[in-house]
């Protein structure tokens, strides 16, 4: 009876494991849900605006890769990882494409910093 009470036992804390990362897990798909929501809606209010053709200023980093030709698909990606950064997912090798829930990430930063 005791072997099944310490079987149970563990059983038992094998259950809250699963429970805590189901949870937390949860918690983490809400708020990527939460975020992707917003960013649909943003798109979609920026869909519904008419378009003006005005010209979008480039920032020294873009000028740059411009001048050097060859190097405007380098901007495109830069842009897109910034942007992906900002929407708040890590682009840096450690955490690639997790969202962020913490803030900030030194990885990210010092990756965009290059």
């Amino acid at each position: 009876m005791e072997t099944q009470m310490g079987q149970m036992h563990n059983d038992l804390g094998e259950l809250k494991l699963a429970v805590k990362e189901l949870l937390e897990e949860n918690q983490r798909l809400t708020i990527e849900n939460e975020q992707l929501r917003k960013m649909l809606m943003r798109d979609n209010v920026r869909a519904e605006e008419p378009e003006t053709e005005q010209p979008v200023p480039l920032s020294a980093e873009d000028a740059e890769t411009e001048e050097s030709g060859s190097g405007e698909v380098v901007g495109e990606g830069y842009d897109n990882l910034a942007r992906l950064y900002h929407e708040g997912f890590h682009i840096c090798n450690v955490y690639y494409g997790h969202l962020r829930t913490e803030g900030d990430c030194l990885f990210c930063l010092s990756f965009l910093n290059k």
